[in-house]
């Protein structure tokens, strides 16, 4: 900084940090012009190795305070970057560090869990560069951890190229800013008009299956448009990566016999808060290198802020007014923000109702769809409330007046319902077009034939369009409730199926 104003040498410049600061002074060799190292923070490099670490390591420090969850390590020179990583010497296991904080000239800080084992004086090895992580073709269908190991005990992968998980926000001028609608042939999610290579928050509580809608989402962009899908999830056991897994390959999601457009990368509650980065590691590599649109579920990223919160407060950093990580907003630009074509669906605990996630997380997000209970005990699927349910996108300069119209409609009808209950009369007209509303937002999904019995059913954006403006303007009044119970498909299909059943019901 005193030497970009013109004043004062950079060497100079080093000196004087030294003396104020020893805990942040660069040696000079280090001292590179700004412009050369922003360049070089923000590329990423993809690169031919054997393993996601290196097995080599130039520097080796020892372990000398181990205090729960907090691991301080010295190195007589050599003084590690920050998140670069680190395996333990001398363990049966593998066990990995990341850099998290420089504490003066010769140690540094790792926040992390499961310390059982460690001891001082043990010795550690610097890798020199973050945590690699593999990408290509080769991971598409497997499963694997937040170091890139494979956990589904199918063998290693035969990977030709890593990537590091850490890597720098790029430039506005690198970024996509073209808005175009990503078309699911799910009714109720192409109405709401989620954008391509945009950032999507799924809300859902306790009891609402989200995955079922996930696993669709991810079947119909593939079969569709053939996107290669990420999925990063965190579980609370193992037991529930297992299940995910297994539903997967049932549906046709993951299909180990032929080429899988599906790759997984799993985490659990006791583990830094990388998988998502790792799976947006693998979601650039198609992007960049394959130049293909990419489309990746996280699942949970109310997680990424808990665990950040752990780990922030384990460095000893003082919170924020609302109790996150002071770093949250430059953590969540790392996350969000990638150039190119990404589409990522980010799934969101909702407790108890409440939207419990502070203002930095609503800032990146395009669109956000919420699954209420109240809609999933109605035996509704897929259960998307419209009211709560908001796109930047849908506006008529993008998707046309047309659909702006009718998507508008649609969720005014359900706020027109809670406004007027007083009126009798016009309530009971508007709470039975709000069941119209409801049933038809409803869809067979083609991952869940075995368990519902339906078939399930792909409709066409303007199909969509078209049936929910016909019953907006009253042209299916005549169908009773009971009837239109069974609107899930195209409209006229729904209609062809209820006149028999009109009949059969008078009989």
């Amino acid at each position: 900084l005193l030497s970009s104003v013109g004043h004062v040498s950079a060497a100079s410049a080093s000196r004087a940090l030294q003396e104020l600061s020893p805990s942040v002074f660069l040696p000079q060799a280090q001292v590179l012009p700004w412009v050369t190292l922003a360049a070089v923070q923000s590329t990423r490099n993809y690169v031919a190795q054997t393993s996601p670490l290196l097995k080599t390591g130039t520097t080796t420090g020892c372990i000398v305070v181990i205090i729960g969850a907090v691991v301080d390590v010295h190195f007589d020179e050599g003084l590690p970057s920050i998140l670069n990583a680190q395996q333990v010497q001398g363990r049966e296991t593998r066990l990995v560090f990341v850099v998290a904080q420089h504490l003066g000239e010769s140690t540094v800080r790792y926040a992390m869990d499961g310390t059982e084992g460690l001891f001082r004086d043990q010795k550690v090895l610097d890798s020199g560069a973050p945590i690699k992580s593999p990408v290509g073709p080769e991971t598409l269908s497997r499963i694997m951890n937040i170091i890139g190991e494979p956990i589904d005990e199918r063998g290693p992968i035969k990977i030709k190229q890593f990537a590091p998980i850490y890597a720098e926000a790029p430039e506005f001028m690198e970024m996509s800013v073209e808005q175009e609608i990503l078309v699911t042939s799910i009714k109720v999610v192409d109405l709401l008009a989620l954008a391509k290579s945009g950032k999507i928050g799924l809300f859902s509580g306790v009891g609402v299956d989200k995955i079922v809608p996930v696993m669709e989402l991810i079947n119909n962009v593939a079969e569709a448009h053939g996107v290669n899908s990420g999925f990063a999830g965190v579980f609370e056991r193992t037991c529930e990566g297992n299940d995910l897994y297994y539903e997967m390959m049932e549906s046709g999601v993951v299909n180990l016999d032929v080429t899988s457009k599906m790759v997984l990368m799993c985490g659990q509650m006791n583990e830094p808060p990388a998988v998502a980065l790792t799976g947006l590691t693998v979601a650039e590599y198609f992007r960049d290198q394959e130049a293909q649109d990419v489309l990746l579920f996280i699942d949970n990223v109310f997680h990424f802020i808990e665990a950040g919160s752990r780990v922030s407060a384990l460095l000893g950093r003082i919170p924020s007014a609302v109790g996150c990580q002071p770093n949250l907003a430059t953590d969540m630009v790392g996350v969000m923000w990638a150039r190119g074509s990404i589409t990522s669906i980010q799934a969101v605990y909702l407790l108890m109702t409440r939207l419990p996630l502070p203002l930095p997380f609503f800032a990146h997000w395009d669109a956000t769809t919420v699954l209420p209970h109240a809609v999933t005990e109605l035996g509704i699927y897929l259960h998307v409330y419209p009211l709560d349910s908001i796109s930047h996108i849908v506006d008529p300069n993008i998707v046309g007046n047309e659909h702006y119209n009718v998507a508008h409609g649609v969720q005014n009808i359900p706020h027109g319902y809670k406004s007027l209950q007083t009126l009798l009369s016009y309530w009971v007209w508007i709470n039975f077009l709000k069941k119209k509303i409801q049933h038809f937002l409803s869809q067979p999904f083609q991952v869940a034939e075995v368990i519902t019995g339906h078939m399930g059913k792909s409709v066409l954006l303007k199909e969509t369009i078209k049936g929910f403006q016909q019953i907006l303007v009253g042209e299916h009044d005549h169908v009773s409730e009971r009837e239109q119970a069974f609107v899930m498909e195209p409209i006229e299909e729904a209609l062809a199926k209820a006149d028999p059943l009109a009949e059969e019901h008078l009989l």
